[in-house]
């Protein structure tokens, strides 16, 4: 089967790997700083923006910006250096990474607010720490702790657009199940190349989400599906002949209550 081609273009992009068979590709602290430096190094040579990251023992992420169409080839040698230098350190050989990179391209600021919390939650949520202040491998935490940050890490938004004390509230609320389900949906999102850009290939057409509404309960939900598939809340809210408020705090609340 041929693999699916990247969405290369300029942009942001959350980029996931993780050891093969799961196994740990940091093994020491040591590792994690190797790994940060190499793509600090890689970055100021392709200028690729750094934006957010969390290092986990045997995965990372990455919230990256790039400014030209070379995701690939940034990724490529990254991957390669590190695993040169970890297979030589720990006298081992063959593949360290499971697989090609992951990689998702962001399309709004919902998305990726939504997501620098979820990368920056992560220790959390793997039982490692319970404050992202004391996990050292996040770029949240290095700014909490007023550490120096990487070159290519001081444009980040979490610098740029942040103060300490707003990110402290951006960060200190755990994701919902709500959140949680609208970073899967993303996560399923297509996106095509146009001549114009990108294009969001939605899973069904319009009307579709909303040929089977018996009451307010299936209405809320078709509205939250709708919007999750890429349609904006002004489309939906002119197709329903709702209150643009109305559709708004459906899609906020995330869910179906009664009374919404």
């Amino acid at each position: 089967m041929p693999t699916r081609p990247r969405i290369d273009l300029a942009g942001f992009h959350h980029v996931i790997n993780r050891g093969v068979n799961r196994c740990d590709v940091f093994n020491h602290a040591s590792d994690k700083d190797m790994f940060l430096q190499i793509i600090n190094k890689t970055a100021t040579i392709h200028k690729v923006y750094l934006h957010d990251y969390c290092l986990m023992n045997n995965h990372y992420h990455l919230l990256i910006e790039t400014q030209k169409e070379n995701l690939s080839t940034f990724m490529r040698i990254v991957s390669a250096n590190y695993s040169q230098y970890f297979n030589k350190k720990y006298k081992r050989s063959g593949h360290l990474w499971q697989d090609r990179y992951k990689s998702k391209y962001i399309t709004s600021d919902e998305y990726i607010y939504t997501l620098i919390r979820y990368i920056e939650n992560n220790p959390i949520e793997a039982g490692i720490t319970d404050s992202i202040k004391n996990y050292p491998y996040t770029l949240a935490s290095q700014i909490l702790n007023a550490k120096s940050v990487h070159p290519c890490a001081r444009e980040s938004m979490l610098l740029i657009d942040f103060d300490i004390q707003t990110l402290c509230e951006l960060l200190e609320t755990p994701l919902s199940e709500n959140e949680l389900d609208y970073l899967k949906e993303k996560d399923k999102q297509k996106i095509q190349k146009t001549d114009d850009g990108i294009k969001i290939k939605k899973s069904k057409a319009f009307v579709e989400h909303f040929s089977d509404i018996q009451n307010r309960h299936d209405r809320n939900f078709a509205i939250i599906n709708a919007h999750l598939d890429g349609y904006s809340q002004v489309e939906i809210a002119n197709h329903l002949n709702l209150s643009k408020s109305l559709v708004s705090k459906v899609v906020k609340n995330g869910d179906v209550a009664p009374g919404v």
